[in-house]
Parts: C-alpha cells; structure tokens; sequence
C-alpha cells in the first residue's frame, strides 16, 4: 500500500468515527456509557430518549465505528463504550463544544460539576483540584504523563498499588469539560476512584454520572490532598 492509500484510508477512518459521533440521538448514547458501567438497549432507548428499532439501528452504528463494544450474558446483550480513550475522546469534546457558548448559556448542573465519573476515575471540580494538589507537590510529572517516585511513594501509604498490572498507561491529564481544566485519568486515576469507593469515601449513582462525596471523604481528601 502505496503513501497516498495509507493517507486516505486513515483519514477516512477518522472521517468514519466523526460521521458515527454526528447524531444527536447517538451522543446521547454515547454520554450515558460514559458512567463506565453496560447498558440495555432498552436502557439507552430510554436515556437517548428514542425508539427501540431506532436504537438498534444507533448502537449497529457505534458497534461497526469501534467506539462501543457488545458484551452477551445469556439471553442479554449488553453494551459499553470501547474503552478509555473513548472516554476521553468524549469528555475532551464536551470541554470544546462547551467553549462554543457564552458563560451565560452554560448550565452544567452544580452537583455533576462539583463531582461526577468520567468513564473509570473521578472528575469535576473535586478532581481537578486534587490533581492541581497531585502537580504542586510533584506526585506527577509537569505534563501529567507519568507519576513520580514521591507519587509511587504517597500513594503506597494511601494503600494504592501505583504500578500498573497492564499496559495501561500510569496517568495522564484529562481534559475536564466542566472546568476547562485537568483532572487525572489513566490507571491510577482509576486505582484511586477505586480506592475512594472501597473506603466508603464515595457514592456511585446507579445510571448517573454524578457522584456523592460524603463528610468521611471530604475529610479525607482533606487530610490526603490538603484542600477544603
């Protein structure tokens, strides 16, 4: 395959995934998945607010674009976005579609900015100032990309394991659509996601991005992450 073929065919890849991201009705699809958790079809028929037959002929869309994946258990077929960097494709739009509106158009809901899910690890307000926390103190490195020892270290006596069992990424800086600024995602933005919920330090609300953050955590990342 010559230059110009590999040209091409690149570049329709991508003008494919655009084309699959361009219904309203899909995006809707695409924004409930991003809870990180496998939807019914009819589950998504109802959060896309659409028919069933349109639905399945959506999710055959997203399925054949690569941007979700099906999973059957028995009788019931399920569906989940593709993976993380889908996730983040998704969450770094929502922060440029946002800047296309003035200040006074934006109506993110207070409880989804203050916390909320963005696929496997935490973001929002809340996310964001520990990760402003996370670079002033050095745990990672300037461009978010890798953790440092003093992070390995902190994080061990949190009782986070900071080396990935994977070829995930360790971390990296995510582009927070609420508050135009990073929160961190990677391996171990969900490690402490998982971590906070294992320790009863937050509530994961069943078909909801938002998240509740109790007294007992707000305490915690007080004590952890030195902030209000």
């Amino acid at each position: 395959m010559d230059e110009i073929t590999q040209n091409i065919t690149f570049e329709s890849a991508i003008a494919a995934v655009g084309a699959a991201m361009s219904d309203a009705s899909r995006v809707k699809i695409l924004c409930a998945l991003m809870d990180g958790r496998a939807w019914t079809a009819t589950e998504l028929s109802i959060a896309a607010e659409i028919s069933a037959s349109t639905t399945s002929s959506h999710l055959s869309k997203l399925v054949v674009s690569q941007l979700i994946t099906v999973i059957a258990q028995g009788k019931h077929r399920y569906f989940r976005l593709a993976g993380k960097e889908v996730a983040e494709l998704i969450e770094a739009m929502m922060g440029i579609t946002s800047n296309n509106f003035s200040s006074a158009k934006i109506s993110t809901p207070p409880h989804l900015r203050k916390a909320r899910t963005c696929y496997d690890h935490l973001a929002g307000e809340v996310a964001v100032k520990i990760y402003d926390f996370l670079f002033r103190e050095q745990w990672i490195t300037a461009d978010g990309g890798m953790i440092t020892l003093a992070g390995i270290e902190h994080f061990r006596l949190m009782g986070i394991d900071a080396q990935p069992k994977s070829s995930r990424k360790v971390c990296c800086a995510c582009l927070d659509w609420s508050e135009r600024r990073s929160h961190l995602g990677g391996y171990i933005g969900a490690a402490l996601f998982t971590h906070c919920e294992s320790k009863g330090w937050l509530t994961k609300h069943v078909g909801y991005r938002e998240v509740t953050i109790n007294p007992k955590g707000y305490h915690a990342f007080k004590d952890h992450f030195h902030f209000d």
